[in-house]
């Protein structure tokens, strides 16, 4: 008999959030505690309404900091968040603004705010929302990733002065290897009074290198305030063991917020973020029938796919891929397609032919462009200038780019994960799209038999004859000399 997964109770257990966005929007006026000044300030950007993610979470933030950051309710400390629900569901907004309105009353100025996140394309994301939120209030947001010399970003994130170093910033956003940097190189930068640590894509950050990342903030927060000697009265310990001595002088609690599209359920892996007494809020997990039922497929979706989402595959064979392509571009007139390959050199390779084949406006994006004219290149994506945007995996986590119309996997994902993401570019916010998979006849069992066990089962075969991919055969071999002569 098969082992059933042992699960601690806030796993098993979650808060369920409605996966429905349309469906259930909840009126911003409606969610309790929101500051006016934030309320008015959602108005001005058009905000009436919140999505389900952040009708649950922004409350639950709210409440465990209801006394003040300094001290969480009653006087114990607030809870771990942990928001599993699927891409363009609204998660940056649900941690921006709670963050926003704890931090508004603050008089001094320290990092009391860190949101880390994988890229710099999703860190510009997330410090532009939080910009507009503060904006007026007198709370500072640094973003630090890398594309400033390090010099600079020191000058924005401390000042010297006579008394010793003071904090310019309240809130900084982040990506790993550049805030590694800072905290061992930084003089002054103190996380000590670090109130929130916000992690996106928790999953990615879990699995990739940055797991030391993770315990080097934790580490610099928990730090003496050996070098200042001052504020002995909030110096901070490690949370251990509750009893008279350790509750007898206040210390500002650090929360951890994490937010993912695929929140890991492997206890060995959510141990090392060492969370306390967590909740976990999620719109993953299967939907009840109007008698009370629940749909048997269902059960054991893992993963939840944004609603307006169609899914088909393609099996070809390897020669046909990038006349499939084509012919979905030229034949088909898809207009604003995201294709996705496995590799840098694969999505330049691409770029080229269809440039070479001409009649498709393309472009490429891939960590082989520098930041600004991937920036540039997203502009005109959006703006429709450009039809086809050929891109690695980077731009799969996390980035909204608006009015994806078809994603095409030109290489199948190997990992289930990948393909959420991926897919997950277009239908956001409760749109329509579709995503098309580009499957040789040797991968097919493989990649149907891994959506499944995911508990997907509605993608549909999509064969295209080989009829008609042949009057594109002439030119195409012309675009191969071309390419042949441009490699060279």
């Amino acid at each position: 008999p098969q082992v059933q997964p042992f699960l601690p109770q806030w796993l098993a257990e979650p808060r369920r959030v409605q996966k429905r966005i349309r469906d259930n929007l909840c009126p911003v006026t409606d969610v309790p505690g929101i500051h006016p000044r934030l309320l008015k300030k959602l108005q001005m950007n058009g905000i009436d309404s919140f999505f389900p993610v952040q009708a649950e979470v922004i409350p639950a933030i709210l409440q465990s900091a209801s006394n003040g950051y300094l001290l969480g309710r009653g006087g114990f400390r607030p809870r771990d968040i942990c928001v599993s629900a699927p891409t363009g569901s609204g998660k940056t907004l649900s941690f921006v603004i709670p963050i926003v309105q704890v931090l508004l009353d603050r008089v001094v100025c320290h990092v009391r705010a860190l949101v880390v996140l994988p890229t710099k394309e999703l860190a510009q994301q997330v410090s532009k929302v939080f910009n507009i939120y503060t904006d007026g209030t007198g709370l500072k947001v640094v973003l630090i990733t890398g594309q400033k010399s390090f010099a600079k970003e020191q000058e924005m994130l401390v000042q010297k002065k006579v008394t010793g170093y003071c904090s310019l910033a309240d809130i900084v956003v982040a990506t790993p290897g550049r805030l590694t940097d800072h905290i061992n190189q930084t003089p002054g930068f103190s996380l000590t009074q670090l109130r929130f640590l916000i992690v996106d894509e928790a999953d990615r950050m879990i699995d990739d290198m940055h797991q030391n990342c993770l315990n080097q903030i934790v580490k610099a927060a928990f730090q003496g305030e050996n070098y200042s000697g001052s504020n002995m009265l909030f110096q901070r310990t490690k949370p251990g063991p509750l009893t008279a001595a350790s509750s007898c002088s206040p210390q500002i609690p650090l929360q951890k917020l994490l937010f993912s599209a695929t929140l890991t359920q492997d206890p060995e892996k959510l141990q090392q973020l060492d969370l306390f007494q967590p909740r976990l809020f999620t719109s993953v997990y299967s939907e009840k029938n109007r008698d009370g039922t629940e749909t048997e497929q269902d059960t054991n979706n893992k993963y939840t796919l944004p609603e307006g989402l169609s899914q088909c595959y393609v099996p070809c064979d390897l020669n046909s891929k990038p006349l499939l392509l084509l012919y979905f571009m030229l034949k088909m007139k898809f207009t604003r397609v995201l294709c996705f390959t496995n590799s840098r050199e694969a999505s330049h390779r691409l770029f080229l032919l269809v440039q070479a084949f001409g009649g498709v406006t393309v472009a490429e994006f891939s960590s082989r462009l520098p930041p600004n004219e991937r920036k540039r290149t997203m502009k005109e994506f959006e703006q429709g200038k450009i039809q086809l945007l050929i891109s690695t995996d980077a731009t799969a986590r996390g980035i909204d780019v608006k009015g994806v119309n078809y994603v095409i996997n030109y290489d199948a994902p190997q990992f289930i994960r990948t393909y959420i993401h991926r897919v997950g570019r277009t239908a956001r916010a409760g749109e329509a799209g579709v995503a098309f998979s580009l499957v040789l006849r040797i991968q097919e069992r493989r990649f149907l038999r891994m959506l499944r066990d995911a508990g997907i089962q509605d993608i549909k075969k999509h064969p295209v004859k080989g009829n008609s991919l042949k009057p594109l055969v002439q030119q195409y071999e012309g675009a191969l000399c071309k390419l042949k002569k441009t490699v060279k």
